[in-house]
């Protein structure tokens, strides 16, 4: 049995910050925990402008839900990464992990964003945003109703968190442009192993809702690795509605070296 995630308010304590969670993860060290990440970080000057309780809140609330929580931690291949990869691919990896740890997102840019998008829309205003934190409240997605305030600020972070992960370019005070990111292949190949990893199989891989974060439906997550296919991460099969992929590496270690030794 799934369980339910329910959507909860924890945007507020820090939207995409890229550049925070790069220098969190160039100090963090695995085995370490919440507080000893904190101290780190505190030491290291990294954060001057920062105070201990606001960085204490960004790393509890933020970067240990999306990186540290899952197991394994995506921390141990972003860390390798996050110098060796465009700043496009390692945005996308981040988007990938938040919008995980909040289900809010996943499901604002899976459905509201990628349907304004292909219904040939080119913004999206606060009034869509706020519309659909209304209406996911009154739908049971969160533990409790939230009040009109929560919901108009959750609506403002959902747009400002895709600013950050440039699907959204900032256009003035009541809209933001739709600027459709294409999946980059760094992204589809840790993606795709991710899944894999977690002992997914290869049908329901291709169906996986992460995907849609990219506005891809199974037919083009199969496009995509197919293409991919000429880099030697894997070998694809197809036949009608069967998919079977011959996976080249048994761990994310060995696909981040491929990445970062093929330039990808």
């Amino acid at each position: 049995m799934i369980e339910e995630k329910f959507y909860t308010t924890q945007l507020g304590a820090g939207l995409g910050l890229v550049g925070e969670t790069q220098s969190l993860l160039d100090l963090w060290v695995e085995g370490m925990d919440i507080q000893s990440l904190v101290n780190t970080a505190l030491d290291s000057g990294e954060f001057p402008n920062i105070t201990a309780r606001r960085l204490r809140n960004i790393v509890a609330e933020c970067f240990a839900p999306r990186y540290l929580k899952p197991s394994p931690q995506p921390a141990k291949w972003l860390s390798l990464l996050s110098h060796r990869i465009s700043t496009k691919s390692l945005n996308q990896l981040f988007f990938i992990y938040s919008s995980r740890a909040n289900p809010i997102l996943q499901d604002f840019v899976s459905t509201l964003y990628w349907e304004r998008y292909a219904s040939g829309y080119t913004e999206i205003t606060n009034e869509d945003s706020t519309k659909f934190v209304h209406r996911s409240t009154h739908d049971g997605k969160t533990k409790k109703l939230w009040s009109e305030s929560t919901i108009k600020r959750q609506a403002s972070y959902l747009l400002s968190i895709c600013v950050d992960y440039q699907l959204l370019q900032p256009l003035n005070r009541t809209a933001r442009q739709i600027t459709p990111i294409r999946v980059n292949p760094c992204a589809t190949v840790i993606l795709a192993y991710d899944l894999h990893l977690q002992g997914i199989a290869d049908n329901n891989l291709i169906n996986h809702p992460d995907w849609l974060l990219f506005g891809l439906q199974a037919e083009d997550v199969r496009d995509e690795i197919k293409r991919l296919s000429v880099h030697k991460f894997w070998i694809i099969q197809t036949a009608a509605d069967v998919v079977s992929i011959s996976w080249s590496y048994k761990t994310m270690e060995e696909v981040v070296d491929v990445i970062i030794e093929t330039g990808l």
